[in-house]
């Protein structure tokens, strides 16, 4: 049979990864697809280096609606990223009947409904794989291998520069900015990280694996996000003390009022596989009624890592592209006509448990006060460390009040109640620094 031919958008870190894989497991790949798969044509504005990296017989353009104007291409492989460019092709690759093989995250959390809703009445598929987490084919257990469950909630670690970073942090005792300096160095962290440290990154995974999971629209505007930069080192040491680890959680959950969608800092129990994902790795905790706890491990970036999912995809479409488009599996899992209109939830209705930090005058009555404050809001406490605290008094002022760290673990508790109990809290004169709250996930 005939190869399938596909076109590639950008020829960058991604892109020369699924040449170069394509290209040594070429007849590995046939095998499986059943027939051969081949990239014939690339747009990448770097032609030379493009071409180098294609070999001969690839041709090589500077304008990618070269490539989705050719009849003779099957599938486009958009490599580019953003939301800009990006998403025109895509859409006129759609247009044209092409199917689409994209790592684009970003483009699919914030604009994959219409995408979606585009292949579907053109008729062609849109495969992602690559776009959440790497080389770890969790899009395809959600959407299959997990198939018969009612998925009731997702936890991951989807971001490898700021689990780096936090990995720094606890084993060399790093403050945050000392361990992105580290990260950059050593090419974990871009030049401008920000995507990545404010959790942005991870919560256009997150927002794509929790449309999956529960069948609702792509609502990357309905997430909660926070990234790491305001995580301090003693944080890190006093959650270890009591037995947790602080992890970037991108964190989906199924409840009686609705769907959580929510990134942010998560203390996470030590003796859990997830706690001890250390370095840029990634790993996706998946909790299922009729299998309970599923764990995905593997790298969530880089060249051929992230190539295998993309190939992956290639090899999916090629094995459906000539089948009826109402037999294919639908994009996010679900028929289009049985999306669930589940709302997205405020924080402020979420219901978790929490680690407080409270810098306060070593004075007694001090706890009584804030304890007296959590117990009349319905607050009940799991675990308490209290911590010398001597900042001033290191700094030379021998004047200065005496300092303690309060640490406080919690039981669950509505995010809006405990909003007004830290400002109440915080009122308090005996309070010398703003509070530091961080939510706990037992992920049991």
């Amino acid at each position: 049979m005939k190869p399938i031919q596909a076109g590639l958008l950008g020829a960058g870190t991604v892109g020369s990864g699924v040449l170069n894989v394509l290209k040594r497991n070429q007849e590995e790949i046939k095998r499986r697809a059943g027939r051969g798969i081949e990239i014939t044509m690339v747009a990448d504005l770097d032609t030379a280096r493009a071409q180098a990296l294609a070999g001969p017989g690839v041709q090589v353009v500077k304008d990618a609606r070269a490539v989705i104007a050719n009849p003779e291409i099957d599938i486009v492989i958009e490599l580019i990223g953003g939301y800009g460019i990006a998403k025109q092709l895509v859409m006129e690759a759609i247009d044209a009947g092409k199917h689409v093989v994209t790592a684009n995250k970003a483009l699919l959390a914030v604009h994959g409904t219409e995408i979606f809703a585009a292949a579907h009445r053109r008729g062609v598929m849109v495969a992602f794989e690559a776009a959440v987490a790497g080389g770890i084919p969790i899009i395809k257990a959600l959407r299959e291998g997990l198939t018969a469950n009612s998925i009731e909630w997702i936890a991951g670690i989807i971001n490898g520069t700021t689990n780096f970073i936090l990995s720094e942090m606890r084993d060399k005792g790093l403050d945050f900015d000392a361990a992105l300096k580290d990260a950059q160095r050593l090419g974990y962290a871009e030049a401008d990280p920000t995507f990545d440290i404010e959790g942005v990154d991870a919560a256009h995974k997150a927002t794509i694996m929790s449309a999956i999971a529960f069948g609702i629209p792509v609502q990357f505007d309905r997430a909660h996000v926070e990234g790491i930069t305001k995580l301090a080192a003693q944080d890190i040491r006093y959650a270890e003390q009591l037995g947790y680890r602080i992890k970037l959680l991108g964190i989906t959950k199924r409840t009686p009022k609705g769907v959580e969608l929510r990134v942010h800092p998560s203390l996470v129990p030590a003796k859990r596989l997830i706690a001890n994902v250390e370095g840029a790795m990634n790993a996706v905790m998946v909790q299922g009624d009729a299998v309970g706890t599923t764990l995905y491990y593997g790298k969530g970036a880089g060249s051929e890592p992230t190539a295998s999912s993309v190939i992956a995809d290639l090899v999916d479409i090629t094995r459906l592209h000539t089948a009826d488009a109402a037999h294919r599996v639908p994009h996010l899992a679900f028929q289009p006509d049985q999306m669930s209109d589940a709302p997205v939830l405020p924080m402020s209705e979420v219901v978790t448990s929490y680690y407080l930090r409270l810098r306060v005058a070593d004075q007694a009555g001090v706890l009584a006060k804030v304890t007296g404050l959590l117990a009349a809001a319905g607050i009940s406490i799991d675990a308490m460390l209290q911590r010398p605290a001597g900042e001033a008094q290191e700094a030379g002022d021998a004047k200065a009040v005496p300092q303690t760290d309060l640490i406080i673990l919690t039981h669950n508790v509505r995010e809006g109640t405990m909003n007004e109990v830290i400002t109440q809290m915080q009122g308090l004169p005996t309070v010398l620094a703003p509070i530091v709250r961080i939510r706990k996930e037992e992920l049991a």
